[in-house]
């Protein structure tokens, strides 16, 4: 054998050795898709007693208007619907130009709803989601008070919510209703390169979507942020997730007509909306209209499921002080007992935390009652230690708080 022979042999036997973890990383997605399908199949269906109808769907999506995405609404209407989400709420950038938050999405679309709403970014607080969005945020400058950029970018009843806390500067302002305490944006800043390049490689094809799980992580410091927030002010702040969906990961090579001949893209919106959603809870004598998710999501009576490790579908939390009953979100005076009920669609790890401090943390759950002795902001996270590593370690369910005064 020559000596290039051998080299090339010596070389080609680093290169197999080099692939082993990826593969055994694929061998895991495998397993982990095997445990989410008997998770899903664990569900039990139990008779519906509560005085509201659940409705999921997505948070933080951007199209091709204000730049930075790709995306057409054909594609985020086909998106949201393959994966039977009830709304859709759209917050374009602005631009100096026109009004993307008139331009995009809004009203009933395939039988989905959706919202029209702007993400503002101003250099010296940071960014904000106006819901919905009037298109005047576009032409704040930041030398005007928040107060101002608010009024003039949302409706008189919308909704500010601060995104990418870890940025923000204006805490002590009073302008907003919120928090985006996770972002799968932020979450995928933290991919190592070159073991996303060879995850991709081998696991690609057969588990697109279950390679989040090699990248997503609790948000501690947005989760201590938001606890240390209310907990100091008393405040009500209603936590979202957004799933930031710009369509715009991948590549493409055009014709010189412009049809495409080949391309990739990683994160469509069919994808991105399957990551994380956010469960609304509204009364059962409204409909879902405009007017309808906003005031839900305004009261806090919402959750964020992280729905690709299992469906978060029937997860409730609430309060009952003799016949006074609450959900998540809402507030309950301590004047005699009040019990706190938490019931899980499957059995699962349950955590629960009084002003960002754990309380109780227990395994199997499936429906557990906890009388409260003290005020507080009391809220509960989700895991299924069920699943294998990493998703095991990570939140399911991320509920808003009940607040006992």
């Amino acid at each position: 054998m020559t000596r290039w022979k051998r080299l090339s042999l010596v070389l080609l036997v680093l290169v197999l050795l080099t692939q082993i973890p990826f593969a055994y990383r694929r061998y895991k997605l495998g397993r982990l898709q095997a445990a989410i399908q008997h998770v899903n199949s664990q569900r039990v269906t139990t008779p519906d007693e509560s005085q509201f109808a659940e409705y999921k769907g997505v948070v933080h999506v951007h199209s091709f208007l204000g730049g930075h995405s790709t995306g057409s609404f054909e594609e985020i209407v086909a998106g949201a619907k393959s994966n039977q989400l009830n709304f859709v709420v759209m917050t374009e950038h602005t631009s100096d130009n026109f009004n993307t938050a008139s331009m995009t999405l809004k009203g009933v679309h395939a039988g989905i709803l959706f919202i029209n709403g702007n993400e503002v970014s101003l250099p010296d607080t940071g960014r904000l989601l106006l819901l919905p969005g009037l298109g005047a945020a576009g032409e704040a400058s930041n030398s005007q008070p928040l107060e101002e950029i608010v009024k003039r970018g949302r409706g008189q009843d919308g909704l500010t919510f601060v995104a990418y806390p870890q940025e923000f500067r204006g805490w002590e302002t009073t302008y907003y209703d919120g928090v985006e305490v996770y972002n799968v944006y932020t979450n995928a800043r933290q991919i190592n390169p070159f073991l996303m390049f060879f995850d991709g490689l081998w696991s690609y094809r057969r588990y697109p979507e279950l390679l989040f799980a090699n990248f997503y992580q609790r948000p501690n410091e947005n989760l201590k942020k938001w606890d240390e927030v209310m907990a100091a002010t008393g405040r009500k702040l209603v936590a979202v997730a957004g799933n930031d969906a710009h369509a715009n990961v991948g590549f493409k090579i055009d014709s010189e007509s412009g049809q495409p001949l080949i391309g990739l893209k990683l994160d469509p919106y069919e994808r991105s909306f399957r990551l994380v959603r956010v469960h609304i809870l509204i009364p059962k004598d409204k409909v879902l209209d405009s007017q309808s998710l906003l005031t839900a999501i305004a009261a806090g009576h919402c959750f964020i499921g992280f729905d690709l490790f299992g469906d978060t579908s029937g997860f409730s939390f609430s309060a009952a002080k003799g016949a006074d009953n609450r959900i998540q979100g809402d507030e309950i005076l301590l004047d005699k007992e009040v019990r706190l009920t938490v019931s899980l669609p499957v059995a699962g790890r349950l955590v629960l935390l009084k002003d960002g401090k754990i309380m109780l943390d227990e395994n199997g759950i499936r429906k557990k009652d906890y009388p409260v002795t003290e005020k507080g902001i009391y809220r509960v996270e989700v895991y299924l230690p069920q699943l294998p590593k990493p998703a095991r370690d990570q939140p399911w369910i991320i509920s808003n708080p009940i607040y006992v005064r």
